[in-house]
């Protein structure tokens, strides 16, 4: 028939374009295709997905690097701006008045740019040779250690060492020195310079200083920390320069507490001046000298006491700052991480503890003493602090929180380097030797971090943005490994292996990194062996997940580039929406709520930015600033949702340049159409992956022509159908909707709606489900889902094979109310004999079930398993004609004929073949957990030894003999199924093992492959099994463990109580503080 069709087509179109004498001719010939079309009752065709490979952009790094050729500043200029990070925060004018004060320097091989004693003042960058920044004695044999090699572009300086320049302690190089490796030409920058600036803008000191104490807590003790597991040695117990000759006398706490008063309060007081009334910041003075002088009595030779009309702050909340006495047996002894404020004691002492990395202990770093302060790093950053603190012993302190002591630094920003002193000398030597090594880089979005096949000299720990890993195959073929997001380790296993680069590494959108060189790690390695079994534990995490996700060597065809959303390390997730029409405010909201019951989440939009940080917020000239500040919010919240503007405006930029995925979201009961937002967004090299969003009514059609919506579209990494609640389409103003919702959030998401499985999916934490074939005993998956509905247990994504594909496609179908009514009805006909010759009876039967819906149709993500024949592989179907995949991953040899793929006409036979419980295809397609269930028939292995040739009379005579010894040996069809099945029984065993699968097997191996007439048996037997097991996971909590998001357990630790921005004030001059 299709072949009458095309011949009459070929001939109706090659008259096309003739002369106007054959136009009858033309009107018979189409006369004749419909009736020919009536005649074969032809229905019209439906569209099937075009299938795209992703665009350069998503697999492919830039092919140029930094270049300084084609810019059109200097390329000294452009090396300096490159390496030294905490200068990027300038504004053009200041850094360029800056660079004016650098000066070229010309070194010999083995010449020192620098040694111990020297004054560490300078900054340098290499502009061609090499540099190698070495540690005195460091080796067994006394010589320098090299720690660093220092290549053209790369810098060599100490920000703590900028830092003590900018306070007015300069000291010298200790035990750090760099040579150079060969003829090299190095640019100095002496610190100073830093001064002049600050002196003209004064507003920028304050900038520098937060950067630097930014870079000291997430890049040198993340680095050391968290992933090389060092504690007490990050930290002196005592301040550098302390001494106790014996029992401190009195005055020195004294004048040690007045000398920090002052640097916080720095006015002259003349001598004889009283107050006259009320001056709220003089009077916290007071207070502070009045204790100290009852604290420690002493006779001092001046009288100090207050001016009258001396100017005040203006901001009263600073003389509001608690005085607290802490009892050592209270609760309050213990202070919160979320407690951002800073400390300063009057009597007692504060002891500060950290947690050991992998062991649920704290040590004691050290211990604040009256006079000192504790807390000031993370007032100063804004962020959470690292450490805590508790009160041993009664202790009386000074408690200013963050905005207090903001509101002091607007009116006093030099107040700010006492306190950031007072951190730097808190550093061990160590620290700063290791402030010099260990780098802090920023790559640009499509850069590449590193290429394939370079050589392994450092390792990358991920501090914001997002990273991808593609591999480059033999035929030249590029394939995605993974996608790496905020800290996470790379390259690890290439450095300590000492092997060339496995992959290429490019930035998917701006981020920040932590370089740990070689050599470094090195040095660590020998003043702290203990580093070794931390290096060990993270090699062998990275080594076990390779090996878990590892595929086995199967031949495959997948039906789509098999190019996944891996988002387990989700940070920023844009939203995009199609049309006007899309209730994008509301979609938000609701996402928004059902991500908060997985983990802290903010919703940015451009006027809560201009809310929150003021109107200018947005303005090009506090790029910068905001980065900075979008970053702090991806620290302290697990995701963050930028809702794009409804044009392409300067945040609509930037929500898609922030952004690790993209969501365009429209309606699926409209017309498929392509946005103009969309279109825009095509015309840009846009590397963060796609997935498009389709908004269903409640009451309204099911899903239908997404093929549609997909083909008008590049390529998407995937898509998802949403049924929304009726508050999602009500017409409301954003007021209103905003006031709703607060109601809204004050209850908790229901895990299964539809957009807490988008939340899952966005944060990697899936649930699948997959069903194995086994014949009739797949009739106990229906009661096991029953089972496991009734156990709350939600699921994301189904797929399965032979059995397991159809009831997993009445399943995604959302049609489990009906699942035993429509199987009963379906499988009446079993496998009967007539289909063993042609297969139409069971065609009808399953074609009349799922009609002409296709896979992509379902409401759940869905996918089965065939085996191709022809290509001798497997094949995974997630869409086309669903009653065509699911017939053709049911079709048993011996029992129906192939079919053939109406794609590529390859023949398909049942999946059970090569992959008979395909789990791994659900972890590779992002599930985080995923429930298998195991209805295979299980072979005996118990068969008789029968020596080297085997007799068929002496067979027969034990089979006749009710004397002899039963003998169990496999006959030719046994021998057949076997043989096919000896892939799958390998994979099973690799799915059973891995720790990502629930493995559930109920008892059904009384029953045989064909007993369809024993449903209801069947059907009770895994109800009952699921109900008991579900019953025990609920009261282990497996269940609850499942939907636990590891990554936000450690936020949730410390953020429970606040999940807002701490935003710096002073950052931005015209910001609201929030």
């Amino acid at each position: 028939g299709r072949k009458i069709m095309r011949k009459v087509s070929q001939s109706t179109s090659s008259l096309v374009g003739t002369s106007s004498c054959s136009r009858p001719r033309l009107k018979k010939k189409q006369k004749m295709l419909n009736i020919a079309k009536k005649i074969l009752r032809f229905k019209k065709e439906v569209p099937t997905l075009q299938m795209k490979e992703p665009p350069p952009s998503v697999l492919e790094a830039d092919l140029t690097e930094f270049d300084v050729a084609n810019s059109h500043l200097p390329s000294e200029v452009l090396y300096m701006l490159k390496n030294v990070r905490v200068l990027g925060h300038f504004e053009k004018p200041l850094f360029l008045e800056l660079c004016k004060h650098m000066v070229f320097l010309q070194f010999q091989q083995g010449e020192y740019v620098f040694r111990p004693g020297q004054p560490d003042s300078s900054i340098y960058v290499v502009q061609d040779g090499k540099l190698e920044l070495c540690l005195t004695g460091q080796v067994c044999d006394g010589k320098d250690g090299v720690v660093k090699e220092v290549y053209p572009g790369d810098s060599v300086h100490s920000l703590l060492s900028i830092l003590d320049v900018i306070t007015g302690h300069q000291r010298p190089y200790r035990t750090v020195s760099a040579r150079a490796a060969e003829v090299s030409t190095v640019l100095r920058l002496p610190v100073e310079a830093f001064l002049t600036i600050f002196e003209k803008y004064p507003e920028s000191l304050v900038r520098v200083v937060q950067i630097i104490m930014v870079r000291l807590q997430r890049v040198t003790v993340l680095a050391l920390h968290n992933y090389l597991g060092l504690t007490n040695e990050l930290f002196s117990h005592f301040p550098v320069g302390f001494s106790i000759p014996g029992r401190v006398p009195c005055w020195i706490l004294y004048s040690r507490s007045s000398s920090l008063l002052d640097s916080l309060f720095p006015v002259e007081f003349p001598v004889g001046f009283s107050i006259p009334g009320r001056v709220p910041c003089w009077i916290l003075y007071s207070r502070l000298s009045s204790l100290l002088d009852s604290l420690f009595p002493v006779e001092f030779p001046v009288e100090f006491s207050i001016p009258s009309g001396i100017p005040c702050l203006s901001h009263p909340p600073i003389c509001l700052c608690p005085l607290l006495h802490s009892h050592s047996s209270s609760c309050s002894g213990c202070l919160h991480p979320q407690d951002v404020s800073l400390h300063f004691v009057l009597s007692g002492c504060l002891h500060v503890y950290q947690r050991m990395i992998d062991k649920q202990e704290d040590v004691c770093l050290f211990v604040t003493q009256p006079g000192e302060m504790v807390g000031q790093l993370a007032v100063l950053t804004g962020e959470p602090l690292i450490f805590t603190i508790r009160a041993v012993r009664d202790c009386t302190f000074l408690k200013i929180s963050k905005s207090d002591f903001y509101e002091i630094m607007r009116e006093q920003p030099s107040v700010v380097l006492s306190a950031a002193h007072t951190v730097a000398i808190r550093m061990s030597a160590f620290v700063r030797q290791m402030d010099f090594a260990i780098d802090w880089m920023a790559v640009e979005a499509g850069r590449a971090l590193y290429r394939q096949d370079d050589q392994s000299d450092c390792t990358y720990i991920v501090l914001n943005g997002r990273l991808r890993s593609v591999i480059r195959k033999a035929n030249g073929k590029k394939e995605l490994v993974g996608e790496y997001g905020r800290g996470d380790l790379i390259g690890v296993v290439e450095a300590l292996t000492r092997q060339p680069r496995a992959t290429t590494v490019h930035a998917v959108r701006d981020t920040e990194l932590v370089k740990l060189p070689e050599g470094t790690l090195n040095n660590i390695k020998r003043r702290y062996p203990q580093v070794v079994t931390r290096l060990i534990h993270l090699l062998g995490q990275k080594i076990l997940g390779n090996l878990q996700q590892t595929p086995l060597g199967l031949p495959s065809m997948p039906s789509s580039p098999d190019v996944t959303n891996p988002a387990s390390n989700l940070s920023t997730v844009a939203v995009l929406p199609v049309c006007d029409e899309v209730p994008i405010n509301a979609f938000n909201l609701e996402l928004s709520h059902a991500l908060s019951a997985i983990g802290p989440t903010l919703l940015l939009t451009s006027d809560i930015i201009k809310e929150r940080l003021g109107a200018s917020a947005l303005d090009s000239i506090h790029e910068y600033r905001l980065s900075g500040w979008l970053a702090q919010q991806e620290d302290i919240n697990r995701i963050v949702l930028y809702q794009t503007d409804n044009s392409m405006t300067p945040w609509t930029q930037r929500c898609i340049r922030q952004a690790d995925c993209i969501l365009i979201v429209g309606l699926g009961d409209q017309e498929p159409t392509l946005g103009q937002l969309e279109q825009m967004l095509e015309n840009t090299a846009v590397r963060a992956l796609k997935q498009l969003v389709l908004l269903h009514r409640e009451d309204g059609p099911g899903p239908s022509r997404t093929v549609e919506w997909l083909n008008m579209r590049s390529w998407c990494s995937g898509h998802l159908h949403l049924r929304c609640p009726r508050r999602v389409f009500s017409r409301r103003s954003l007021t209103r909707l905003r006031e709703m919702y607060e109601k809204v959030f004050e209850k908790t998401a229901d895990r299964h709606s539809d957009f807490s499985r988008l939340a899952r999916v966005l944060t990697g934490n899936s649930i699948a489900l997959v069903l194995g074939g086994g014949g009739a005993r797949g009739c106990s998956h229906v009661g096991v889902i029953k089972a496991m509905e009734e156990a709350g247990i939600p699921i994301d994504l189904v797929g399965g094979t032979s059995i397991g594909s159809f009831i997993g496609a009445l399943y995604a179908e959302e049609r489990s109310a009906a699942m035993n009514s429509v199987f009963k009805t379906v499988l009446d006909l079993t496998y009967p004999i007539t289909s063993m010759f042609s297969g139409s009876a069971f065609n009808t039967s399953i074609s009349k079930v799922f009609e002409d819906k296709q896979a992509e149709d379902l409401w759940l993500p869905y996918f089965n398993v065939t085996t191709d024949i022809t290509a001798s592989a497997m094949r995974v179907h997630k869409d086309g004609s669903l009653w065509r995949y699911v017939r053709a991953s049911m079709t048993l040899s011996g029992y129906l004929p192939p079919l053939c793929d109406p794609k590529d006409g390859n023949l398909l036979m049942d999946g059970g073949y090569i992959n008979n419980l395909p789990a791994d295809i659900a972890r590779n397609m992002g599930a985080k957990t995923v429930i298998a269930i195991d209805v295979g028939s299980q072979d005996e292995t118990d068969l008789c030894n029968y020596g080297d040739s085997l007799s068929g009379w002496w067979l027969l005579w034990k089979r006749i003999n009710p004397w002899a010894e039963k003998v169990k040996v496999p006959d030719m069809a046994e021998i057949q199924s076997r043989l096919a099945y000896v892939s799958c029984v390998r994979q099973l065993e690799v799915v059973k093992k891995s720790g990502y699968c629930e493995y559930i097997r109920p008892p059904i191996d009384r029953f045989k492959t064909m007993d369809f007439g024993k449903f209801d048996e069947i059907y009770d037997v895994g109800y009952q099994h699921g109900k008991l097991l579900f019953t025990g996971w609920a009261r282990g909590d497996i269940i609850e463990n499942m939907l636990k998001d590891h990554r936000s357990a450690d936020y949730n630790d410390s953020k429970k109580a606040d999940v807002s921005p701490a935003y710096p004030p002073p950052t931005f001059p015209t910001a609201k503080s929030p």
